[in-house]
């Protein structure tokens, strides 16, 4: 037969059922705690995780939207390389590929092509070593204008009314004009240059023609 329980011994056993059930209630609070907390990280990751995304993926499409733009300013500015080299664009070939280790920003770079281009396409002056070359073109207009000239007074002297009269005048217009007439090959010249035509050149021009054009005028 089972011995008959005291109070006392059940009283304890209370208590130490009391005991447990506490124990396991705290640590069934601290695993739901836990939990909570361990959910809640996870949720603050996904979310920094899905701006992250997000912030990636925005400045992927910034950093294409850079690309094409840099590539489209790069074929402008290696188009007008061309132009300025010339040779329909066989002499620059293609523009270059962009480096794979390429870093910073390419701003900067462009903006030293564009200055670079907009200085050279600013015409400089005429070297003194074509000096001779411009007097040359000085001379050979006034030769020409007074041939002109010539012509025309040989053609009044076959002529009669008006003609007679006019021819001789015009004539001596286009005489007086021959020094200025060199300007136009002196012109070309600067032109191919890529060069301005300074008053320096086109005094010495003109001081050519004019010492062409007297000695003509005082020998007809």
């Amino acid at each position: 037969m089972n011995e008959p329980v005291t109070s006392q011994t059940y009283a304890a056993q209370l208590r130490r059922l009391a005991e447990l059930t506490a124990r396991v209630r705290e640590q069934r609070e601290e695993a739901y705690a836990w939990h909570e907390q361990q959910c809640a990280a996870a949720d603050r990751a996904v979310a920094e995780s899905a701006d992250e995304v997000n912030r990636a993926e925005r400045e992927l499409v910034a950093a294409r939207e850079t690309q094409e733009r840099v590539d489209a300013e790069v074929a402008v500015l290696w188009q007008e390389l061309n132009s300025r080299l010339g040779g329909g664009g066989r002499r620059a070939g293609t523009p270059p590929a962009p480096r794979p280790d390429a870093t910073g920003d390419p701003e900067p770079l462009l903006e030293a092509a564009r200055d670079l281009l907009r200085r050279t396409r600013q015409p400089g002056e005429l070297p003194s070593g074509v000096n001779p070359l411009l007097a040359l073109c000085g001379v050979a207009g006034a030769v020409l204008a007074y041939a002109l000239g010539a012509g025309a007074r040989a053609l009044a002297a076959r002529t009669d009314g008006e003609l007679a009269v006019g021819l001789p005048v015009l004539a001596l217009v286009v005489t007086l004009l021959g020094p200025v007439l060199g300007l136009i090959p002196a012109r070309l010249i600067a032109d191919r240059r890529h060069a301005v035509l300074s008053p320096r050149p086109m005094i010495i021009v003109v001081i050519a023609g004019l010492l062409t054009t007297l000695p003509l005028l005082l020998a007809s």
